[in-house]
């Protein structure tokens, strides 16, 4: 039985998505879970939080085989075997990362030439298309994990398209924004060509021994960060897009009518709402920890004290209501 991948996307950049994946793989871990986290995002900015400077200088100069990501596919890509066994990270107690590399971005090609070979039944179309999945599972097997969860880049490339095939479940990161919105109407229609796509090419998999994701990547909702208010652009301009939000996503991602008395807050597709954690931010990322797990040593003093417990309940009710929809069993 697999392991359950939760991917978090958006077409658009900037909506939090790494954040999310970064405070959510701590958040899984302290409440009890194996969690794998994996960098499948070309521009590593979730290794970069999860793994020193130093550590990741390190990794890239592995003149042989790199321990990333890109060097589990290695083989594929010059043709000389199969995936190779993932390298996870120990991060910390439950947590393990499958470190992201630039280098993956020279694989897009291949993913890109494959899909359509997948529909002649060729063997090695398969092969790659379903690299990510079977190095996640591969990666979730030596950890003995109960969950993945997946950080993409911003487009709808061939990279993130085998990523999401290769992920049960999809979060929506949004920011109240126009491009927000724009990015989330480009992702849905992506999505459900996809799945149907996949669907049709497992159907002609010649290689009978070759286990393949089964492609669901069933939408289970969207988390909003809300963005500090800025003196030149007044509280109406973020209730504006707010507000159209829950249509947006109806339409776009569960190709459905949207409901014209449904906010908000009271979309059950809305997992949660969370607040600019500005302040808190400068101290996580010079302490190299979540926001939650700040403590006065590392400068979470007076109010930023409170702000650190508020943290702490708002993405363990996340935490939660992903779990809920994923039937993953939350601690």
């Amino acid at each position: 039985m697999s392991v359950p991948v939760i991917a978090f996307f958006n077409n658009k950049g900037g909506v939090g998505k790494t954040t999310m994946v970064y405070h959510l793989a701590w958040m899984f871990a302290d409440r009890g879970l194996r969690v794998v986290a994996a960098d499948l995002d070309p521009q590593a900015n979730l290794s970069t939080a999860l793994v020193s400077e130093e550590r990741m200088e390190e990794v890239l100069s592995d003149d042989d085989r790199r321990p990333t990501i890109f060097g589990c596919l290695e083989p594929l890509k010059y043709g000389t075997g199969d995936i190779a066994p993932p390298h996870v990270e120990d991060i910390g107690e439950g947590l393990g990362l499958i470190l992201g590399d630039m280098a993956l971005s020279t694989f897009e090609d291949q993913l890109s030439e494959v899909w359509p070979k997948c529909m002649d039944r060729d063997q090695r179309a398969f092969r790659v298309t379903s690299a990510f999945w079977r190095t996640l599972q591969a990666a979730a097997d030596t950890r003995q994990a109960n969950v993945i969860l997946v950080d993409l880049g911003p487009n709808l490339g061939a990279i993130n398209r085998a990523g999401l095939i290769a992920s049960d479940f999809v979060v929506v990161p949004l920011g109240p924004d126009l491009f927000s919105l724009q990015g989330m109407k480009n992702l849905g229609p992506a999505l459900n060509r996809w799945r149907q796509e996949w669907k049709e090419r497992t159907e002609r998999n010649p290689v009978k021994d070759l286990t393949l994701p089964a492609g669901g990547i069933v939408p289970i909702g969207y988390v909003v960060l809300r963005r500090s208010i800025r003196l030149d652009r007044p509280v109406q301009a973020f209730d504006k897009w707010i507000a159209r939000i829950p249509g947006v996503y109806a339409r776009a991602v569960l190709g459905k009518a949207p409901s014209r008395t449904t906010t908000i807050d009271s979309d059950k597709h809305c997992i949660a709402k969370l607040k600019d954690y500005r302040s808190l931010m400068p101290l996580a990322q010079e302490a190299r920890k979540p926001m939650f797990f700040l403590k006065p040593a590392d400068g979470a003093l007076g109010a930023h004290t409170y702000a650190v417990q508020e943290a702490y309940n708002d993405f363990l009710a996340v935490a939660g209501a992903i779990a809920q929809r994923t039937n993953v069993a939350l601690r």
